[in-house]
C-alpha cells in the first residue's frame, strides 16, 4: 500500500523560516555595521542598524526557545531510508550545531551589550526597552569582559555562517542529486506527498 511522506508541522515550518529569514538579516546587518560604525558618514545609520540587529537577535533567541519546546512535544519526521549512516550522523550533528549556535550567539550578543562600557539601552524594534543582564551590567571593569564576549560572539556568528553554507549545500544535494522528499517536508502548502508501496 502507499504510505504518506511525513512532513513537519505548520508551527515547526513557520519557526524554521522565521528564524532563517532573521539569521540572514543578522548576517547582512552584522557584516555591514561593524565597519560602518567607524565611518563618520554612516555612524548614525549604523547605530540605528545596531538596534535592529539586537532586536533580531533577541527575536531569534525567543523563537528558538519556542522551537525547542515544540520539538520536545512533536517528533520530527524520520529521515529517508535511502540516507547512509554517515549522512544521518552528519544531519543530526548539523541540527545540534544549529540549536547550540542559534541559542549561544544571541545570548553572547545580549551579554556583550550588557557588559558594554557605553551602557546603551536595547529598544526592541522601537517598542520597549529590553533589560541588560544584571550581573554583567553591574561590573566595575567591563572592558575586558566586553572584548572577550565580542570575540566569542563574532566567532560564533562565523561558525553559524559556515553551518548555513553546509546546510544549503545539503538541501541542494537532496533536491537535485538524491531527488528525495527531505526538502518537501519543510515546505508549506500542498497535501502530503506519496512515497512508494509497502507490503
Amino acid at each position: 500500500m502507499e504510505t504518506a511522506v511525513k512532513r513537519y508541522t505548520g508551527v515547526a515550518m513557520a519557526l524554521h523560516w522565521l528564524i532563517a529569514a532573521a539569521v540572514l538579516a543578522m548576517f547582512a546587518t552584522g557584516l555591514w555595521m561593524v565597519d560602518a560604525i567607524d565611518v563618520k558618514e554612516t555612524r548614525a545609520e549604523a547605530f540605528a542598524v545596531y538596534q535592529w540587529h539586537k532586536s533580531l537577535g533577541l527575536t531569534i533567541l525567543l523563537a528558538m526557545g519556542l522551537r525547542l519546546l515544540w520539538r520536545v512535544a512533536h517528533r520530527p519526521p524520520p529521515m529517508p531510508s535511502t540516507m547512509t549512516t554517515f549522512e544521518r550522523a552528519a544531519a543530526h550533528t548539523a541540527h545540534m550545531g544549529f540549536y547550540v549556535l542559534l541559542l549561544a550567539v544571541p545570548l553572547l550578543g545580549w551579554a556583550m551589550v550588557s557588559a558594554s562600557v557605553f551602557g546603551l539601552p536595547t529598544i526592541w524594534f522601537g517598542l520597549f526597552q529590553w533589560p541588560h543582564l544584571p550581573v554583567l551590567s553591574g561590573l566595575e571593569d567591563k572592558k575586558t569582559v566586553e572584548e572577550a564576549l565580542k570575540t566569542a560572539h563574532s566567532w560564533g556568528a562565523y561558525a553559524l555562517i559556515g553551518l548555513v553554507v553546509l546546510h544549503v549545500a545539503a538541501v541542494l544535494k537532496h533536491a537535485f542529486v538524491d531527488r528525495d522528499d527531505v526538502v518537501k517536508r519543510m515546505l508549506p502548502g500542498g497535501a502530503e506527498q506519496k512515497a512508494g508501496r509497502t507490503t
